[in-house]
């Protein structure tokens, strides 16, 4: 349970905005105004404890340091909501639904919606038992895992699915994901489930997997397009030619180089790319143009580029 995103704050919220959030949203789901909802009655729980924490300079640093999962392991409902007189902050704000429901109390006489909600009618304090039935019906999710997942430019274009080892202590899970085409890099994917256990006996945490898309030799990613160098002689740039161009799905195309070419010329090869998602339209190949120039000449050669020297070229 992350209570910080049950607020709505951020983690460096300070004291006054964690109590204002929690103000705006008791109002929210309060009991007396959500009558017989027990969405909004269980909502009004998580937010209650949460500010309970988070209000408490020490709980809030354990909560901090140790993370949910650590902190929940270390501190029962009881030590969460002792000495937090949450009615306090209501009253504080001109909180008055009527009925008497309305205070929560840490110990004294009388009932209080917080009891009520425990099943603790009229109790004096808290009943422990009351908040292990809490407990028992609010179990803690362990904790995500985060992975970084290399794939190549190749599983963009096809969509594949990838086995990943998760180590369980001595032993190891393989776990399948499935990659959808026109992914990019830094797009999350989520596998439910397969995060750590919960402490507490209560659900797994999730698998979160950072995709990166490696590097390609021949071709360069742009948005659902594809782009690359394509080197020809002098002589296909001035008199036109017929080239193969590779595409990355293995193909070889023959495209036309129009005479007269200049360098950095772009030809367009329309839905060689990759798909804008799975199922989706493909993008573009884009060839640049490269005019080869030689490092090395022949005596011949030599004497044939000395004389298009002399005729101007």
């Amino acid at each position: 349970m992350d209570y910080y995103k049950l607020l709505g704050v951020e983690k460096s919220a300070t004291p006054e905005e964690i109590k204002k959030a929690y103000r705006k949203l008791a109002l929210k789901y309060h009991p007396d105004r959500n009558k017989d909802n027990k969405e909004a009655e269980e909502q009004f729980k998580k937010i209650s404890e949460a500010y309970a924490v988070l209000s408490d300079k020490e709980k809030r640093q354990q909560y901090d340091s140790f993370g949910s999962a650590g902190f929940q392991q270390r501190y029962s409902q009881e030590d969460i909501f002792r000495n937090a007189d949450l009615g306090d902050i209501l009253r504080e704000f001109g909180i008055n639904f009527g009925g008497g429901r309305t205070t929560f109390r840490s110990g004294g006489s009388g009932g209080s919606i917080f009891d009520e909600m425990f099943h603790q009618p009229g109790a004096t304090g808290r009943s422990s038992q009351g908040f292990q039935d809490f407990r028992q019906q609010q179990p803690v999710k362990g904790n995500d895992l985060s992975l970084e997942l290399p794939i190549t430019l190749l599983d963009v274009l096809t969509g594949t699915e990838k086995t990943i080892s998760l180590g369980r202590g001595a032993a190891a899970e393989k776990v399948s994901v499935r990659i959808p085409a026109g992914i990019e890099t830094g797009k999350k994917l989520r596998v439910s489930g397969k995060g750590s256990p919960s402490p507490m006996g209560g659900p797994p945490g999730d698998l979160y997997l950072l995709i990166r898309v490696e590097p390609h030799p021949t071709f360069t990613r742009e948005g659902a397009d594809l782009s690359m160098d394509l080197q020809i002689p002098y002589s296909s740039a001035v008199f036109g030619a017929e080239v193969e161009v590779p595409t990355l799905d293995g193909k070889q195309l023959k495209v036309k180089v129009p005479p007269g070419c200049q360098p950095q010329a772009k030809l367009r090869l329309r839905k060689q790319g990759l798909p804008e998602s799975p199922g989706g339209a493909r993008g573009d190949l884009l060839v640049k143009i490269v005019v080869a120039v030689p490092k090395t000449l022949s005596e011949e050669q030599r004497e044939l580029v000395n004389s298009l020297k002399e005729s101007g070229l």
